[in-house]
Protein backbone atom coordinates (compact mmCIF):
# COMPACT_ATOMS: atom_id res chain seq x y z
CA UNK A 1 0.00 0.00 0.00
CA UNK A 2 0.75 3.73 -1.13
CA UNK A 3 1.88 5.76 1.84
CA UNK A 4 2.28 9.22 0.76
CA UNK A 5 -1.30 11.47 -0.67
CA UNK A 6 -0.82 11.10 -4.09
CA UNK A 7 -1.84 8.11 -4.92
CA UNK A 8 -0.06 5.18 -6.54
CA UNK A 9 -1.72 5.17 -9.84
CA UNK A 10 -5.14 6.96 -9.05
CA UNK A 11 -6.57 10.50 -9.16
CA UNK A 12 -5.02 12.47 -6.45
CA UNK A 13 -7.96 14.82 -5.94
CA UNK A 14 -5.78 16.92 -3.31
CA UNK A 15 -2.71 18.15 -6.36
CA UNK A 16 -5.05 17.36 -9.27
CA UNK A 17 -2.69 15.11 -10.69
CA UNK A 18 -3.31 11.79 -12.31
CA UNK A 19 -1.23 8.99 -11.88
CA UNK A 20 -2.68 5.97 -14.09
CA UNK A 21 0.44 5.62 -15.92
CA UNK A 22 2.62 3.89 -13.07
CA UNK A 23 -0.54 0.99 -13.52
CA UNK A 24 1.88 0.09 -16.28
CA UNK A 25 5.14 0.13 -14.53
CA UNK A 26 3.63 -2.17 -12.19
CA UNK A 27 2.25 -4.65 -14.49
CA UNK A 28 5.65 -4.84 -16.84
CA UNK A 29 7.72 -4.92 -13.88
CA UNK A 30 5.31 -7.60 -12.47
CA UNK A 31 5.28 -9.78 -15.74
CA UNK A 32 9.57 -9.21 -16.41
CA UNK A 33 10.24 -10.62 -12.64
CA UNK A 34 8.50 -13.38 -13.54
CA UNK A 35 10.66 -14.09 -16.48
CA UNK A 36 13.57 -13.92 -14.10
CA UNK A 37 12.29 -15.53 -10.96
CA UNK A 38 10.67 -19.42 -10.88
CA UNK A 39 7.59 -17.67 -9.74
CA UNK A 40 4.78 -17.57 -11.80
CA UNK A 41 1.34 -14.71 -11.64
CA UNK A 42 -1.71 -16.54 -11.04
CA UNK A 43 -3.86 -13.19 -10.31
CA UNK A 44 -3.28 -9.35 -10.08
CA UNK A 45 -4.92 -6.39 -9.72
CA UNK A 46 -3.19 -2.64 -9.97
CA UNK A 47 -5.64 -0.63 -7.62
CA UNK A 48 -5.27 3.42 -7.36
CA UNK A 49 -3.10 3.27 -4.00
CA UNK A 50 -2.34 -0.44 -3.63
CA UNK A 51 -1.71 -3.66 -5.13
CA UNK A 52 -2.63 -7.49 -4.68
CA UNK A 53 -0.67 -10.45 -6.34
CA UNK A 54 -1.80 -14.38 -6.58
CA UNK A 55 1.85 -16.17 -6.79
CA UNK A 56 2.75 -19.53 -7.23
CA UNK A 57 6.91 -20.65 -5.99
CA UNK A 58 8.23 -23.16 -8.68
CA UNK A 59 10.62 -24.89 -6.32
CA UNK A 60 11.12 -27.52 -7.97
CA UNK A 61 12.07 -25.70 -11.36
CA UNK A 62 14.73 -23.95 -9.02
CA UNK A 63 15.76 -26.96 -8.29
CA UNK A 64 16.83 -27.95 -11.46
CA UNK A 65 18.73 -25.20 -13.05
CA UNK A 66 21.84 -25.91 -14.17
CA UNK A 67 24.36 -23.18 -12.35
CA UNK A 68 25.07 -21.11 -16.01
CA UNK A 69 21.12 -20.96 -15.97
CA UNK A 70 20.83 -19.30 -12.80
CA UNK A 71 23.95 -17.13 -13.20
CA UNK A 72 21.75 -15.65 -16.53
CA UNK A 73 18.98 -15.14 -14.65
CA UNK A 74 20.37 -13.50 -11.73
CA UNK A 75 22.48 -10.95 -14.07
CA UNK A 76 19.53 -9.83 -15.76
CA UNK A 77 18.65 -8.07 -12.26
CA UNK A 78 22.28 -7.40 -10.56
CA UNK A 79 26.09 -7.30 -11.59
CA UNK A 80 26.79 -10.11 -9.68
CA UNK A 81 30.49 -10.41 -8.50
CA UNK A 82 34.04 -10.79 -10.16
CA UNK A 83 34.82 -14.35 -9.21
CA UNK A 84 31.62 -15.25 -11.34
CA UNK A 85 32.67 -12.63 -13.97
CA UNK A 86 35.95 -14.49 -14.15
CA UNK A 87 33.83 -17.55 -14.81
CA UNK A 88 31.83 -16.14 -16.98
CA UNK A 89 34.54 -15.21 -19.53
CA UNK A 90 35.87 -18.87 -19.63
CA UNK A 91 39.04 -18.05 -17.57
CA UNK A 92 40.03 -21.38 -16.02
CA UNK A 93 39.55 -21.92 -12.31
CA UNK A 94 41.22 -24.01 -9.61
CA UNK A 95 38.69 -26.52 -7.35
CA UNK A 96 38.18 -23.78 -4.56
CA UNK A 97 37.26 -21.20 -6.66
CA UNK A 98 34.66 -23.63 -8.09
CA UNK A 99 33.64 -24.29 -4.92
CA UNK A 100 33.37 -20.61 -3.74
CA UNK A 101 31.27 -19.93 -7.25
CA UNK A 102 28.83 -23.16 -6.08
CA UNK A 103 28.24 -21.59 -3.03
CA UNK A 104 27.28 -17.99 -4.58
CA UNK A 105 25.14 -19.93 -7.15
CA UNK A 106 23.21 -21.77 -4.82
CA UNK A 107 22.25 -18.60 -2.39
CA UNK A 108 21.38 -17.06 -5.68
CA UNK A 109 19.13 -20.17 -6.71
CA UNK A 110 17.33 -19.80 -3.43
CA UNK A 111 16.78 -16.35 -4.02
CA UNK A 112 15.34 -17.09 -7.26
CA UNK A 113 12.00 -18.79 -5.80
CA UNK A 114 11.83 -16.25 -2.73
CA UNK A 115 8.80 -13.89 -2.53
CA UNK A 116 10.21 -12.03 -0.42
CA UNK A 117 12.99 -10.82 -2.98
CA UNK A 118 10.39 -10.96 -5.89
CA UNK A 119 8.65 -8.46 -3.80
CA UNK A 120 12.11 -6.54 -3.04
CA UNK A 121 12.55 -6.12 -6.45
CA UNK A 122 9.35 -5.21 -7.53
CA UNK A 123 8.95 -2.46 -4.71
CA UNK A 124 12.06 -1.02 -5.09
CA UNK A 125 11.73 -0.40 -8.94
CA UNK A 126 8.39 1.53 -8.29
CA UNK A 127 9.17 3.51 -5.58
CA UNK A 128 12.84 4.69 -7.25
CA UNK A 129 10.91 5.74 -10.15
CA UNK A 130 7.69 7.24 -8.65
CA UNK A 131 10.11 9.25 -6.63
CA UNK A 132 11.93 10.34 -9.37
CA UNK A 133 9.22 11.40 -11.03
CA UNK A 134 8.00 13.60 -7.77
CA UNK A 135 11.19 14.99 -7.32
CA UNK A 136 11.25 13.45 -3.64
CA UNK A 137 13.14 11.15 -1.70
CA UNK A 138 12.00 8.99 1.60
CA UNK A 139 9.76 5.80 1.81
CA UNK A 140 7.26 5.52 -0.90
CA UNK A 141 5.67 2.47 0.56
CA UNK A 142 3.38 2.04 3.83
CA UNK A 143 5.46 -0.90 5.07
CA UNK A 144 6.47 -4.51 4.26
CA UNK A 145 4.06 -6.53 2.34
CA UNK A 146 1.92 -8.86 3.71
CA UNK A 147 1.02 -12.80 2.58
CA UNK A 148 -0.78 -15.34 2.96
CA UNK A 149 -0.08 -19.14 2.34
CA UNK A 150 -2.94 -20.61 0.32
CA UNK A 151 -3.38 -24.64 1.75
CA UNK A 152 -5.74 -26.17 -0.86
CA UNK A 153 -7.75 -25.65 -4.26
CA UNK A 154 -10.37 -23.98 -2.29
CA UNK A 155 -8.48 -20.83 -1.12
CA UNK A 156 -7.00 -20.43 -4.46
CA UNK A 157 -9.86 -20.49 -6.23
CA UNK A 158 -11.07 -17.64 -3.32
CA UNK A 159 -8.22 -15.58 -3.48
CA UNK A 160 -8.11 -15.61 -6.98
CA UNK A 161 -11.16 -14.53 -7.36
CA UNK A 162 -11.10 -11.28 -4.43
CA UNK A 163 -8.42 -10.12 -6.40
CA UNK A 164 -10.04 -9.91 -9.83
CA UNK A 165 -13.26 -8.67 -8.49
CA UNK A 166 -11.29 -5.96 -6.79
CA UNK A 167 -12.23 -2.63 -9.24
CA UNK A 168 -15.73 -4.09 -9.05
CA UNK A 169 -16.05 -4.24 -5.31
CA UNK A 170 -14.31 -0.80 -4.95
CA UNK A 171 -16.83 0.24 -7.48
CA UNK A 172 -14.04 1.53 -9.97
CA UNK A 173 -15.82 -0.65 -12.46
CA UNK A 174 -18.92 -2.15 -13.65
CA UNK A 175 -18.11 -5.30 -15.64
CA UNK A 176 -15.01 -7.85 -15.68
CA UNK A 177 -14.29 -6.47 -19.22
CA UNK A 178 -13.90 -3.17 -17.61
CA UNK A 179 -12.01 -4.11 -14.83
CA UNK A 180 -8.60 -2.47 -16.00
CA UNK A 181 -5.16 -3.45 -15.11
CA UNK A 182 -6.40 -6.82 -13.94
CA UNK A 183 -5.60 -10.90 -14.82
CA UNK A 184 -8.95 -11.07 -15.87
CA UNK A 185 -8.74 -8.33 -18.21
CA UNK A 186 -6.35 -9.63 -19.67
CA UNK A 187 -7.90 -13.13 -19.90
CA UNK A 188 -10.98 -12.14 -20.79
CA UNK A 189 -9.85 -9.76 -23.85
CA UNK A 190 -7.68 -12.86 -25.06
CA UNK A 191 -10.21 -15.24 -24.38
CA UNK A 192 -12.69 -13.52 -26.55
CA UNK A 193 -11.80 -14.04 -30.28
CA UNK A 194 -11.35 -17.60 -29.19
CA UNK A 195 -14.70 -17.99 -28.47
CA UNK A 196 -16.14 -16.25 -31.39
CA UNK A 197 -14.01 -17.99 -33.44
CA UNK A 198 -15.24 -21.63 -32.12
CA UNK A 199 -18.72 -20.35 -32.04
CA UNK A 200 -18.51 -19.42 -35.82
CA UNK A 201 -16.41 -22.15 -36.92
CA UNK A 202 -16.68 -26.26 -36.93
CA UNK A 203 -13.44 -27.05 -35.67
CA UNK A 204 -12.17 -30.31 -34.63
CA UNK A 205 -11.50 -31.62 -31.09
CA UNK A 206 -7.59 -31.60 -31.34
CA UNK A 207 -7.43 -27.93 -33.04
CA UNK A 208 -9.82 -26.88 -30.11
CA UNK A 209 -7.68 -28.10 -27.43
CA UNK A 210 -4.44 -26.71 -29.20
CA UNK A 211 -6.02 -23.15 -29.24
CA UNK A 212 -7.37 -23.35 -25.62
CA UNK A 213 -3.72 -23.29 -24.53
CA UNK A 214 -2.51 -20.65 -26.81
CA UNK A 215 -4.95 -18.44 -26.49
CA UNK A 216 -4.15 -17.90 -22.38
CA UNK A 217 -2.13 -14.73 -21.95
CA UNK A 218 2.16 -15.25 -22.41
CA UNK A 219 3.06 -14.35 -18.87
CA UNK A 220 0.37 -15.54 -16.67
CA UNK A 221 0.06 -18.71 -14.55
CA UNK A 222 -1.98 -21.32 -17.30
CA UNK A 223 -5.21 -22.73 -16.19
CA UNK A 224 -5.37 -26.72 -16.99
CA UNK A 225 -6.71 -29.44 -14.46
CA UNK A 226 -5.61 -31.47 -11.06
CA UNK A 227 -3.08 -33.65 -12.77
CA UNK A 228 -0.92 -30.85 -14.02
CA UNK A 229 1.01 -28.92 -10.82
CA UNK A 230 2.38 -26.60 -13.41
CA UNK A 231 -1.13 -25.01 -14.09
CA UNK A 232 -4.02 -23.50 -12.11
CA UNK A 233 -6.01 -26.59 -10.86
CA UNK A 234 -9.42 -25.33 -12.73
CA UNK A 235 -10.29 -25.20 -16.42
CA UNK A 236 -10.25 -21.26 -18.20
CA UNK A 237 -14.41 -21.78 -18.63
CA UNK A 238 -15.08 -22.72 -15.29
CA UNK A 239 -13.20 -20.17 -13.86
CA UNK A 240 -14.65 -17.18 -16.19
CA UNK A 241 -18.18 -18.71 -15.72
CA UNK A 242 -17.74 -18.52 -11.88
CA UNK A 243 -16.02 -14.79 -12.35
CA UNK A 244 -19.21 -13.92 -13.94
CA UNK A 245 -21.35 -15.64 -11.16
CA UNK A 246 -19.65 -13.98 -8.61
CA UNK A 247 -19.72 -10.29 -9.89
CA UNK A 248 -23.23 -10.24 -10.23
CA UNK A 249 -23.43 -11.43 -6.48
CA UNK A 250 -21.22 -8.67 -5.45
CA UNK A 251 -23.48 -6.35 -7.83
CA UNK A 252 -26.77 -7.42 -7.59
CA UNK A 253 -28.41 -4.32 -9.80
CA UNK A 254 -25.97 -5.48 -12.55
CA UNK A 255 -27.41 -5.94 -16.03
CA UNK A 256 -28.58 -9.67 -16.21
CA UNK A 257 -29.74 -11.97 -13.82
CA UNK A 258 -28.13 -14.21 -10.98
CA UNK A 259 -27.56 -17.78 -12.71
CA UNK A 260 -30.23 -20.00 -10.43
CA UNK A 261 -27.36 -23.20 -11.03
CA UNK A 262 -24.26 -23.21 -8.91
CA UNK A 263 -21.12 -22.95 -11.44
CA UNK A 264 -19.51 -26.39 -11.32
CA UNK A 265 -16.55 -25.51 -9.79
CA UNK A 266 -18.39 -24.71 -6.52
CA UNK A 267 -20.29 -27.87 -7.06
CA UNK A 268 -16.99 -30.01 -7.03
CA UNK A 269 -15.37 -28.13 -3.79
CA UNK A 270 -18.56 -28.33 -2.13
CA UNK A 271 -18.80 -24.70 -1.86
CA UNK A 272 -22.39 -23.16 -0.76
CA UNK A 273 -23.05 -19.98 -2.18
CA UNK A 274 -23.36 -17.96 0.95
CA UNK A 275 -19.90 -18.94 2.26
CA UNK A 276 -18.73 -17.86 -1.08
CA UNK A 277 -19.89 -14.67 -1.71
CA UNK A 278 -18.16 -14.02 2.24
CA UNK A 279 -14.95 -15.51 1.06
CA UNK A 280 -14.45 -13.03 -2.04
CA UNK A 281 -15.63 -10.40 0.14
CA UNK A 282 -13.80 -10.28 3.13
CA UNK A 283 -10.96 -13.06 2.31
CA UNK A 284 -8.23 -10.75 3.97
CA UNK A 285 -9.82 -10.42 6.96
CA UNK A 286 -11.24 -13.77 6.88
CA UNK A 287 -7.82 -15.70 7.59
CA UNK A 288 -4.51 -14.67 8.87
CA UNK A 289 -1.32 -16.13 7.23
CA UNK A 290 -2.87 -19.39 6.08
CA UNK A 291 -5.87 -19.56 3.86
CA UNK A 292 -8.30 -22.35 3.57
CA UNK A 293 -10.74 -24.96 4.14
CA UNK A 294 -11.17 -26.05 8.33
CA UNK A 295 -9.49 -29.04 7.54
CA UNK A 296 -6.59 -27.67 6.06
CA UNK A 297 -6.25 -25.10 8.63
CA UNK A 298 -6.20 -27.41 11.30
CA UNK A 299 -4.29 -29.79 10.00
CA UNK A 300 -1.47 -27.43 9.03
CA UNK A 301 -1.46 -25.80 13.00
CA UNK A 302 -1.26 -29.03 14.14
CA UNK A 303 2.16 -30.18 11.56
CA UNK A 304 3.35 -27.10 13.19
CA UNK A 305 1.93 -27.40 16.45
CA UNK A 306 -0.59 -24.26 17.01
CA UNK A 307 -3.89 -25.78 18.06
CA UNK A 308 -5.77 -24.01 15.25
CA UNK A 309 -4.82 -20.65 13.15
CA UNK A 310 -7.54 -18.04 12.19
CA UNK A 311 -10.34 -18.91 9.71
CA UNK A 312 -10.80 -22.59 10.97
CA UNK A 313 -13.11 -21.97 13.54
Amino acid sequence: RCIRRSYLCGEDSYSGNNFDHRRSWLVDKIKFLSTVFLIDIAAYAIMSNHYHLVLKVNRSKALNLTNNEVIERWYQLYHGCVLVDRYRSGEKLDSSHMLKINEIVDEWRSRLYDISWFMRNLNEFIARKANKEDDCTGKFWEGRFQSQALLDESAVLSCMMYVDLNPIRAKEANTLLESDFTSIQERLKQYQPFKKQTNSQKINIRKKLDFTIIQQPKFLLEFGNTSNNNTIPFTLDDYLELADFSSRLIVPNKCGSVSKSTPNILVVLNIKANSWLKAIQHFRRHYANFAGSRESLIKFAHSHNHSWYKGSA
